[in-house]
């Protein structure tokens, strides 16, 4: 596994100085906790990105149990080591040396990264996209004094359009308007407009889906159990 996006790792360019950002890939061995792989092997993998992380000098790591929803939790000092949490889709930062992290498998990892010395990221599916989380962690870092319009925002690799065939009570929840049948849902397009519409211009988009590209990625409609990680860090000065 690469801690660094390199080698099978997805970086995420275009962040700002001191901010690390990538995804993980299947090459990179499944982090979900709920797989049927030996627990052992998941966790020597979460033990290895710590070790990582610790040699760039990033002593917190925090991520969660994640249940599709709209929560965002900000990490301050005070702690290190691994920190998970439950019921938690997002993450916020404004303390160096520390790492966040989602857990992934179709649904769109969103990376926020403000110059000023801010970070976050969000695991947004269509229950997330629905509900606004994304509008929940600008919020939070605009209370914190980094400005939506001020940051750079990544939506790494998550399924597609083609990919993506959704019942009409999806999309109207996503949407906002009633549908009456079902049809195809690109989640990643739905965030980019809300994303613009907070005034943020600088949107990067990643061309992965992870069901196209299933020899790369894991796909929860692929019938993976495996869960790629999306990772950002605020390093240390």
């Amino acid at each position: 596994m690469s801690l660094m996006p390199l080698g099978s790792a997805e970086p995420v360019s275009g962040m700002p100085d001191g901010v690390l950002a990538w995804t993980t890939t299947r090459a990179d061995g499944t982090f979900g906790m709920g797989s049927q792989e030996p627990v052992g092997e998941v966790m020597d993998r979460w033990a290895a990105l710590q070790d990582g992380l610790q040699a760039l000098r990033i002593e917190r790591l925090a991520t969660a149990h994640q249940v599709h929803g709209a929560s965002v939790e900000r990490h301050v000092a005070g702690w290190r080591g691994w920190l998970r949490l439950r019921g938690v889709d997002g993450h916020v930062t404004t303390t160096p040396g520390t790492a966040l992290a989602v857990t992934i498998a179709d649904c769109t990892p969103v990376f926020i990264a403000h110059p000023g010395g801010a970070v976050a990221v969000l695991h947004a599916g269509w229950r997330g996209t629905a509900a606004r989380i994304l509008d929940a962690g600008l919020d939070q870092l605009g209370a914190l004094g980094f400005p939506a319009d001020e940051c750079v925002v990544h939506l790494g690799p998550s399924i597609c359009f083609a990919c993506y065939e959704v019942g009409p009570e999806v999309l109207s929840a996503v949407y906002g308007v009633p549908v009456f049948a079902k049809g195809q849902l690109d989640v990643r397009e739905v965030l980019r407009e809300q994303v613009w519409r907070r005034g943020v211009t600088q949107i990067s988009v990643s061309p992965a889906c992870t069901r196209c590209h299933a020899d790369r990625f894991f796909s929860h409609r692929g019938g993976d159990q495996g869960r790629q990680l999306g990772v950002i860090a605020l390093q240390s000065s």
